[in-house]
């Protein structure tokens, strides 16, 4: 664990004593250890804790107080993050709408110049550095950060492209609890998508790649643990007599090593006809379609079609839990559409035919590009409350849990099926 935490830490910043961090993810988590822990004592670092409630909301305020050197933001928070500066920029006059639309469209201009090698700084970036980004960074409390990062779930293209875009390159880590935490990291080289190349002193492949080259990601190293306490038959599942690693996550390399996650074994839906598909590349690709939609779950494991449960954003309490109430993005939506629905429960019960309209649409755009009619959405459900950390469907890094998504929803499931059978 030490040496993991010594050789991320050293490719991140070599100035003993000056790292400012705040901790938030719960400690039982291998990323908090690594960097709330282990990594702040390799730099001789100061640690801040947030309060209780940050997953809550009161995160952002946290690191405007402590105003970190580094972040590491499971990609929920990035999400969350996205949200509400999206809905603020909303009621922003006109001119400073344009103001941020250009000085956005050159912030991601100049920083894919700067992933791609090139470096080249298009005109107008010192004004809009100027007048938006550090005002951006300032009120999320990021100024000072030297590097953030992302890493525990998969994060959506449009939301690594909105930061970037903010002057905010977020750049992904991969690995697991059982390899220490990291075993892939874009530090000094970042590719959108990527999680990076493998640690110094660590090894990757991919067994048994398929004829695109994707293939179960294992890791080799100082980092990986030594198996599972009293649990043999689980620990020559996870390692081989090679000391590889079998990490259960599908992956490819590009041309220049950077590791890009294409699916988890576990999580790959079979359908009745017999076809593997990785279920994530199509919920973000329906998110990123249909803005107004918070969470997104494929179902179709061992059934004859695809169909997709989804949840509207809405407004969080106190405690954590979805609200009725619709978030300001989904209302803007609403005021620009005529509908006069401002709770979940409502759009539900009148089927607001606007809403209904763009997740439809939105759908039909994404199956335009499925590469077969098996990876085609055929049928869809908005649930009446979204998905939260007190309800049981998010884990502590807000990571889906989708067996119990299922079993909740199960009813919700079979009546989709059902419907759709009788239709026939």
């Amino acid at each position: 664990i030490s040496w993991t935490a010594r050789t991320v830490f050293k490719m991140i910043n070599e100035n003993y004593g000056e790292e400012v961090l705040v901790s938030y993810l719960p400690l039982s988590h291998v990323a908090a250890q690594m960097i709330d822990i282990w990594g702040c004592m390799s730099l001789g670092g100061t640690i801040y804790f947030a309060d209780p409630d940050a997953l809550k909301g009161s995160l952002v305020n946290t690191l405007k107080e402590v105003r970190p050197t580094g972040f590491l933001g499971v990609p929920r928070v990035w999400e969350k993050m996205q949200e509400k500066m999206k809905a603020a920029g909303s009621k922003a006059s006109p001119l400073k709408k344009r103001l941020a639309d250009w000085a956005k469209s050159v912030g991601l201009q100049y920083n894919y110049s700067v992933m791609n090698g090139e470096n080249a700084v298009p005109w107008g970036f010192m004004l809009s550095n100027n007048l938006v980004f550090k005002r951006v960074r300032a009120g999320l409390g990021l100024d000072r950060c030297t590097f953030c990062c992302t890493g525990a779930a998969p994060i959506t293209k449009d939301t690594l492209e909105y930061f970037m875009s903010l002057n905010i390159p977020v750049k992904e880590l991969y690995g697991m609890s059982e390899s220490s935490g990291p075993h892939t990291v874009s530090i000094n080289q970042y590719r959108i998508g990527s999680c990076g190349k493998v640690m110094p002193g660590c090894k990757t492949k991919l067994d048994h790649p398929d004829e695109d080259g994707n293939g179960e990601i294992c890791f080799w190293g100082r980092h990986v643990f030594m198996g599972y306490l009293n649990m043999p038959d689980k620990t020559v599942e996870a390692l081989d007599e090679d000391g590889w690693l079998h990490s259960g996550d599908l992956g490819k390399h590009d041309k220049d090593d950077f590791l890009y996650i294409t699916g988890r074994i576990k999580e790959l839906i079979i359908t009745a006809g017999g076809e593997n598909i990785p279920p994530v590349p199509i919920e973000d690709a329906v998110k990123t379609e249909v803005p107004i939609i918070s969470n997104a779950m494929l179902i179709g494991d061992k059934l004859k079609f695809l169909s997709m449960m989804l949840t509207l954003k809405c407004e969080m309490d106190d405690n954590g839990e979805p609200t009725d109430d619709l978030s300001p993005e989904v209302l803007d939506f609403c005021q620009q559409h005529g509908v006069k629905s401002t709770k979940v429960s409502e759009v539900l019960a009148n089927k607001e035919p606007a809403i209904y309209k763009a997740i439809q649409e939105g759908m039909e755009r994404v199956n335009a590009r499925s590469t077969s009619n098996a990876q085609k959405v055929q049928k869809w459900i908005v649930l009446g409350r979204d998905f939260s950390v007190v309800g049981g469907e998010l884990g502590p890094t807000l990571k889906l849990r989708r067996p119990v998504v299922v079993k909740m929803y199960q009813d919700e499931i079979n009546e989709l099926y059902t419907a759709a059978a009788e239709q026939q």
